[in-house]
């Protein structure tokens, strides 16, 4: 049986109101329950995934900010990695002739150069907000990813030019299909697991994995057993055809697997 059960959070464990679902979250209690490891691994913030956590009244693994940050239960940093800082600056400049909006992740939080009230409402329930500077202000601070908001069509014109601009200097991915993310080379979910699962010597062979988008790719190609959501990005179903396809968040779909699979 497995060991650790980690979920991607948006378009996985939360339905498309953005919250987690009273089933869902009665199944993760009983999951941890019995032992099993829980891994709370996602595109948001740490520091806003601490936050869901606590009002909750779940304790787990974070790795926040796709692969960037590694948090225990009890919110101590295992690893941390950042852009390079001339990635950083680069992508946060004006050069890409795109509509699309930036936003910068660092420890002390999320950042934008002016409000963007549209992309607050996914994070209504935590109440995590970003804080409003100038870019250039940022020079010398640790920046973890940046991340493109605009459609998809938008975003993958955006994307080849990212491609041809960084090269091998930076990763890429979509984290949604409104959401592209310049992250350190070599630095994903699937990369942040695996270290983490080296220091509590569990292997990789008895965890679980659950998620939606191509940010998922690598974690759940590298645990035991990788489960698509019904509702995933077909980008990321192309990619992962051998793994098995499950309901949707609206469905609760992780929940009702993890309900036939543990409970």
């Amino acid at each position: 049986m497995y060991q650790l059960a980690a979920f991607d959070m948006d378009g996985t464990l939360l339905g498309p109101d953005h919250l987690v679902a009273p089933e869902t979250l009665s199944t993760l209690q009983r999951l941890a329950d019995s032992g099993v490891k829980l891994v709370f691994a996602t595109g948001r913030h740490h520091l806003e995934v601490q936050m869901i956590l606590k009002r909750l009244g779940l304790q787990g693994y974070i790795i926040g900010g796709n692969g960037t940050r590694t948090l225990d239960y009890q919110g101590n940093h295992l690893d941390s990695v950042d852009l390079p800082e001339d990635v950083a600056t680069e992508t946060l400049s004006d050069r890409w002739q795109t509509r699309a909006k930036s936003h910068a992740f660092c420890d002390e939080g999320w950042i934008v150069e002016f409000a963007q009230p549209e992309v607050l409402i996914p994070h209504q329930f935590s109440g995590f907000h970003y804080q409003i500077m100038k870019f250039s202000d940022l020079a010398g601070q640790g920046i973890s990813k940046v991340c493109f908001s605009s459609d998809y069509d938008e975003l993958t014109k955006l994307e080849q030019r990212l491609i041809a601009h960084f090269g091998e200097r930076a990763d890429l991915c979509f984290s949604s299909s409104t959401f592209l993310e310049v992250l350190p080379r070599h630095c994903n979910k699937g990369t942040a697991l695996t270290k983490l699962c080296e220091s509590i010597d569990i292997p990789l062979s008895r965890c679980i994995a659950f998620g939606d988008a191509m940010n998922d790719k690598e974690m759940l190609e590298s645990v035991g057993k990788g489960c698509v959501m019904g509702n995933a990005l077909p980008r990321l179903k192309e990619s992962l055809p051998h793994l098995e396809v499950i309901g949707s968040c609206s469905e609760q779909g992780v929940a009702r697997y993890l309900q036939r699979l543990f409970l």
